[in-house]
């Protein structure tokens, strides 16, 4: 989270005790994001989901201070990678991919309406060459509750359109395999996930975009994560990462040539 005190013209909400975000500031503010130490426990993670689907609901602070010091410098972005844990995760499993103007986007948890809503501060105004849209695990799961599969494909292509409209070369990545959510353990994911990704790699190819398929790369014949790929049977360890890694170089070049 971005630090900063409750600006000059906004509001702070009146404390209540055990609410640990009851004095952030609401409204138009110039700094909507005050920092705040993760929780210890079950309770505190409770109202902090809580917190972000009705505060940040995008977490635009997640990568405020980040975007602004990118931006600042002036340095060559060549490709934004957007998506969710799995692009979360990506980074601290190998950080040597996220170099030569690959920056990393990923926030865990989100579905695509989440990623929508911080497109345009965390892809648009970084002005890449290429996105990298790796998304669906989370609406799947119903992360921020109930869709219909064409609001989530609605997602997709309101991000792919809006780069395209601003000059940006979109890859969309297909959703990696999960037989079962750990955290939503009625969900039975394979069917979806196999449909979703059938979806993607059409509105890839009507559109002229780059589809990059880690999904055969890593699934099993149940339809969930090969062996040693996932360490919950979503999230891949390094291994998996190690599959994916020349996937999506490939498809970067592919999208990109030399540039």
């Amino acid at each position: 989270m971005v630090c900063g005190l409750a600006p000059q013209g906004g509001a702070a909400q009146t404390s209540v005790p055990g609410d640990p975000f009851a004095g952030d500031p609401v409204g138009i503010v110039a700094d909507p994001c005050p920092a705040h130490p993760n929780p210890t426990d079950g309770a505190g993670w409770d109202r902090w989901k809580l917190h972000m689907l009705t505060r940040d609901f995008g977490q635009l602070c997640r990568y405020a201070h980040q975007n602004a010091a990118l931006t600042a410098s002036r340095a060559r972005t060549r490709v934004v990678l957007m998506g969710d844990s799995i692009t979360d995760n990506w980074i601290g499993a190998d950080a040597t991919l996220f170099t030569n103007g690959l920056v990393d986007r990923g926030i865990s948890g989100q579905t695509t309406p989440q990623m929508l809503v911080r497109f345009r501060a965390d892809v648009l105004a970084l002005k890449p060459l290429a996105v990298h849209i790796m998304a669906g695990t989370n609406d799947i799961a119903g992360n921020t509750g109930a869709a219909t599969i064409e609001t989530v494909q609605g997602n997709v292509m309101t991000m792919a359109e809006l780069a395209r409209a601003h000059g940006i070369k979109v890859i969309l990545a297909s959703t990696p395999p999960a037989a079962a959510f750990p955290w939503s353990p009625a969900m039975k994911p394979a069917p979806q996930i196999v449909a979703f990704n059938g979806w993607l790699r059409g509105y890839a190819a009507r559109n002229g975009f780059t589809y990059v398929d880690y999904y055969t790369a890593l699934a099993g014949p149940d339809g969930g994560m090969k062996p040693g790929y996932a360490s919950d049977g979503v999230h891949p360890t390094p291994q998996g990462y190690a599959v994916m890694k020349p996937l999506a170089l490939a498809a970067i070049t592919k999208t990109l040539g030399r540039r």
